[in-house]
C-alpha cells in the first residue's frame, strides 16, 4: 500500500480555522497583500466550482488560496470581486515573492483566463519534488506522507462542493487554506534538508489568437 494512504500513519494536523482569513473587501485584501509580500516564498492554490455536465467548461477560479507559515487568505471570486482584484494581481504577479503547490498548471491556465493575472515567480512542487527514476509527478498527499510521515486528508466530498457559493462552509475554508499552506510547509522542509530550487522560467507569453476571416459579403 502506498505510503500516502496508510491508515497507520497519523494525520497532518493542518491550519487552525482561526488562521484563516476571508478577502472580501479592499481593506481586507490590502492588509494581506502587505502581509504576503512580506514573505520571501508562499504557498498558492485555486479552487473551482466542478462541472458535472459533458462539455461544460469551468468559469473558475472562484476561489484563491495563499499562505505563509502562520495564515492563510481565501480570497472568494463571486459576482463581484473588483474589491480584492489589485492585491491579488499585485501579490501574484510579484517578482519578488516565490509562489509555491502542487499541479499548478491547470490553476494557472485559469488565473489568466478568468482574472488577467499573469503570476510570476512559481514553483510547481510536483515536479520540483521528482527524484530520477520516478515516473509521475509527486502529490500533496504522497509528499506529506513522504517528508512528514503524516497523513494529508483530501476529502474528495469537500473538494468537488460548491465553491461558488456565497457562504463557505468551516470545512470548505480548512480544506482550501491547508491546500496552500502545504506546500509551503513541504517546501521549507525540503529546502532544509539541503535541496536547492533550481531557476524558475518566465511564463511564456500567451499566443496571439489568429484574426477571424471576414464573413462573406
Amino acid at each position: 500500500m502506498p505510503a500516502a494512504q496508510d491508515p497507520a500513519l497519523p494525520p497532518y494536523p493542518g491550519i487552525a480555522l482561526a488562521d484563516v482569513r476571508l478577502v472580501k473587501s479592499a481593506a481586507e485584501a490590502e492588509e494581506a497583500r502587505a502581509a504576503l509580500l512580506a514573505a520571501d516564498v508562499i504557498g498558492f492554490d485555486t479552487e473551482s466550482k466542478p462541472t458535472f455536465v459533458k462539455g461544460q467548461s469551468s468559469d473558475g477560479p472562484h476561489l484563491v488560496q495563499l499562505a505563509d507559515e502562520r495564515r492563510a487568505w481565501l480570497f472568494p471570486l463571486g459576482a463581484d470581486y473588483s474589491a480584492v482584484l489589485p492585491a491579488l494581481k499585485a501579490v501574484l504577479e510579484s517578482p519578488s515573492t516565490i509562489k509555491v503547490g502542487f499541479g499548478l498548471s491547470d490553476d494557472m491556465k485559469r488565473v489568466r483566463s478568468k482574472l488577467g493575472i499573469e503570476p510570476q515567480q512559481v514553483a510547481d512542487l510536483s515536479v520540483v519534488l521528482r527524484v530520477p527514476g520516478q515516473k509521475h509527478d509527486l502529490g500533496a498527499k504522497s509528499a506529506v506522507a513522504k517528508y512528514f510521515g503524516q497523513a494529508l486528508q483530501k476529502s474528495k466530498k469537500i473538494s468537488t462542493t460548491n465553491w461558488a457559493a456565497p457562504r463557505l462552509s468551516d470545512k470548505q475554508m480548512l480544506y482550501a487554506a491547508d491546500d496552500a499552506q502545504v506546500a509551503l510547509r513541504i517546501y521549507r522542509h525540503w529546502i532544509a534538508l539541503g535541496n536547492t530550487l533550481p531557476p524558475i522560467r518566465p511564463p511564456k507569453p500567451a499566443k496571439p489568437r489568429p484574426p477571424r476571416p471576414a464573413a462573406n459579403s
